[in-house]
C-alpha cells in the first residue's frame, strides 16, 4: 500500500514537472515569435513611411561584394506592407511547427536557410537585381518539414512531412522559373529550400537516439 502511494506521488510529481516544462517552452516560443513578428512589422512601417523603402537597397545584390550584406539583412526587409503580410502567416506557422519539435532545430534551420538563401542567391541571381524578403526562410522551413520524414522515418516526422506536402505542396512551383512572376525571387526560394533539406539531413544525423520535444516524444 505504501509503495503504491509513493509510486502514485512520484508519477504525479513527474507529470507536474513535465507540464511545467511544456508551459515554459510554449511561453518562450510565443514570446520569441511575437517579438520577431513585431520587429519585422516595426521595421517595415519605419521603412515605408519614414525612409520610403530606402532600406531595401541593403538586400542581396548578386555578384556585388557589397551585396553580401543581404545575407544577414534580406530576411528582415520587404518591398511593401503587402509583401510582409503575405509572408507573416507562413513564417510564423512554419517556425512554430519546427519549434514544437525542438527549439534548437528551429535555430539550425533558420541559420542554415539564411546562409544558403543569401550566398546561393548572390551566386546565381540575375545581375542588377536586389533580393529581399523572408520567403527564403519560409522555403527553408518548408524544405525541412517536407523532407524530415524521409530522413528520420519516424511516425511523427513522417506525419509532419505528409501534412506539409498536402497543405503547402504547391509551394514547389515557387522554385521553378516561369511559374512565378518576374519580380519574385525563385532563386531565393530554391536556395532556401535546399538549406532546409540540408538541415533535415543534419538533424537526423545529430539526433539519432536523442531526446525529442513536444511533437516527437520519441515516437
Amino acid at each position: 500500500m505504501a509503495t503504491t502511494k509513493r509510486q502514485d506521488f512520484e508519477l504525479e510529481l513527474s507529470t507536474s514537472n513535465e507540464l511545467t516544462e511544456i508551459k515554459k517552452e510554449l511561453g518562450w516560443q510565443f514570446k520569441t515569435l511575437g517579438l520577431w513578428g513585431a520587429a519585422l512589422w516595426g521595421l517595415e512601417l519605419v521603412d515605408t513611411y519614414v525612409l520610403h523603402q530606402a532600406l531595401n537597397a541593403y538586400g542581396i545584390a548578386p555578384g556585388k561584394i557589397s551585396g553580401l550584406i543581404g545575407v544577414l539583412t534580406a530576411p528582415f526587409l520587404h518591398g511593401s506592407l503587402y509583401h510582409l503580410a503575405a509572408n507573416t502567416v507562413p513564417l510564423m506557422l512554419f517556425s512554430w511547427l519546427i519549434m514544437l519539435r525542438d527549439n534548437r532545430e528551429w535555430g539550425l534551420v533558420t541559420a542554415m536557410s539564411m546562409l544558403t538563401t543569401g550566398i546561393g542567391t548572390w551566386l546565381i541571381g540575375s545581375a542588377h537585381s536586389v533580393h529581399i524578403g523572408a520567403s527564403g526562410l519560409i522555403f527553408g522551413y518548408f524544405g525541412y518539414m517536407l523532407t524530415i520524414g524521409i530522413f528520420q522515418r519516424k511516425f511523427s516526422s513522417i506525419l509532419m512531412s505528409l501534412f506539409i506536402g498536402v497543405t503547402y505542396g504547391s509551394l514547389i512551383f515557387g522554385m521553378i522559373p516561369g511559374f512565378v512572376p518576374f519580380y519574385v525571387s525563385w532563386e531565393g526560394h530554391l536556395m532556401g529550400f535546399l538549406g532546409g533539406v540540408l538541415s533535415a539531413w543534419m538533424v537526423n544525423r545529430s539526433t539519432k537516439g536523442g531526446k525529442r520535444r513536444l511533437l516527437e516524444g520519441g515516437v
